[in-house]
């Protein structure tokens, strides 16, 4: 069965431009706002980070970004009720980026559940363990029509990347370096070997690459590589903090990458 995700890459679509922000940041009511000017300005999809505690895998701007929602008052069911009629405005597919913790104290089932309800097509969980999920999960998944994004890093196996595609249904999100979101020390390293290997390993779905893509060269750089690329710190960096212009501010930057 298809949903917003699997009809985008069936259409052909090169150069996606996915574009990851902070639900309740800068301010705990901007995440409709945002996720329009999104739309508007010509991203391909959306995603919506979950704010928590303790984000192993982002950097610095996105850990203080998620400190500053949950100090806004952005909680799960907060950003659900958001959300629940974000169908009528919003077309591009919108996936929710998070950490298992909070979605295992909701309730699974529930959670996946009322996401599809509202219309939300994918989920990304970077610490949820690929037997678990296939163990526990799948069927829940798949029974709602809701993606789960698996990432592959430069130390996935070949015989592991296979598994992981197999169980997929969106893209493969490919995580550009061994370091978390934004690491500007990471950022430089060649990756063309990496990206090579997964490239020509004949999986059934489009990838997608992440981490450190910052500006028009990196996204450039990318889409070689992969279908397009995934963009979260430069993003936030880019929002304002005071003078809430989001749809100028947004439209200058998704030019910028896309042109």
């Amino acid at each position: 069965m298809k949903n917003r995700i699997t009809t985008l890459f069936d259409s052909g679509k090169k150069d996606v431009l996915n574009v990851y922000f902070t639900a309740g940041y800068p301010s705990l009511d901007d995440t409709q706002p945002i996720l329009k000017a999104l739309e508007e300005a010509g991203a391909d999809m959306v995603e919506i980070g979950m704010p928590y505690s303790d984000p192993i895998a982002d950097g610095p701007v996105i850990q203080a970004s998620s400190e500053q929602a949950l100090a806004n008052g952005m909680t799960i069911r907060k950003l659900l009720e958001q959300l629940k009629d974000i169908r009528k405005e919003i077309t591009i597919p919108i996936m929710l980026m998070g950490y298992i913790n909070p979605v295992l104290q909701y309730g699974v089932e529930a959670f996946v559940k009322e996401i599809a309800s509202i219309g939300i097509d994918g989920l990304i969980f970077p610490d949820l363990p690929y037997a678990e999920y296939n163990r526990l999960y799948k069927d829940v998944f798949e029974a709602h029509n809701v993606s789960n994004i698996f990432l592959i890093t430069p130390q996935t196996s070949e015989e592991r990347l296979h598994k992981i595609d197999a169980s997929s249904k969106g893209f493969v999100y490919i995580v550009s370096t061994n370091s978390t979101t934004g690491n500007e020390s990471k950022a430089n390293q060649d990756m063309s070997s990496y990206f090579d290997r997964i490239q020509s390993a004949g999986l059934e779905n489009p990838t997608l690459i992440g981490f450190n893509i910052k500006d028009r060269i990196t996204f450039d750089n990318a889409c070689k590589y992969s279908r397009g690329a995934i963009i979260g710190t430069a993003f936030i960096k880019s929002l304002p903090k005071e003078k809430k212009d989001f749809k100028k501010s947004i439209e200058g930057f998704v030019q910028k990458i896309k042109g």
